[in-house]
């Protein structure tokens, strides 16, 4: 089974399921999600990095919608643009059942065990996931025993590599779609059950 596509990019059944495993080992051991998908990616070939982080860049990117960007806003007390970023690591850190159920709706945050244990608050924390962006660009030196994560993010065979410093693609969310995230009564009615939860 390759892990590796002719476009370069990890196919999304070995990418989930290293997602999965990253997920479980996380569980088990108590250690930071993003700290043990870098210690899998650690025991990969070079090959294998640059085409999870093509993938992770593309999963991540589908997640740019204007009412995914407004969940963030609500669960967070707001939303910049690398904030966004942050949250789009961690919905991928949901595993692949949680992603799709933020495509589908991203109200559906709020019926989140974290969300539901009294302390929503926590729900910010587990979502806005720095460090699962810098995953692959961490493992790479261990993999390869030199640190050019940046050269290789700039080399012609890997220039869809994101080295997790890249702005939110704004070209890629309809200005037809956008509406005020400061509208208490818009994100009521957007997004009730998370409102519920964080707006006053």
């Amino acid at each position: 089974m390759t892990t590796v596509e002719a476009s370069g990019a990890m196919p999304l059944h070995c990418f989930w399921q290293l997602i999965d495993a990253a997920r479980a080992g996380s569980a088990s051991s108590e250690r930071p999600f993003a700290d043990v998908l870098s210690d899998l990616l650690a025991a990969r070939s070079r090959r294998e990095i640059v085409a999870y982080e093509r993938t992770f860049g593309q999963v991540r990117s589908t997640l740019y919608r204007w009412d995914v960007w407004a969940a963030a806003y609500v669960i967070g007390g707001g939303c910049s643009d690398d904030a966004f970023m942050d949250f789009g690591a961690g919905v991928i850190a949901l595993g692949r059942t949680g992603y799709d159920e933020v495509l589908a709706s991203p109200d559906s945050l709020a019926q989140h065990p974290v969300a539901r244990d009294g302390d929503p608050g926590r729900l910010e924390d587990l979502l806005f996931d720095e460090e699962a962006n810098y995953a692959a660009a961490r493992a790479f030196p261990r993999a390869t025993g030199d640190g050019a994560w940046e050269e290789v993010a700039g080399a012609d065979d890997t220039d869809a590599v994101d080295d997790g410093d890249t702005d939110v693609d704004h070209e890629g969310l309809d200005p037809a779609e956008a509406f005020d995230f400061d509208d208490t009564q818009e994100m009521r009615r957007r997004l009730p059950a998370l409102a519920a939860l964080f707006l006053p």
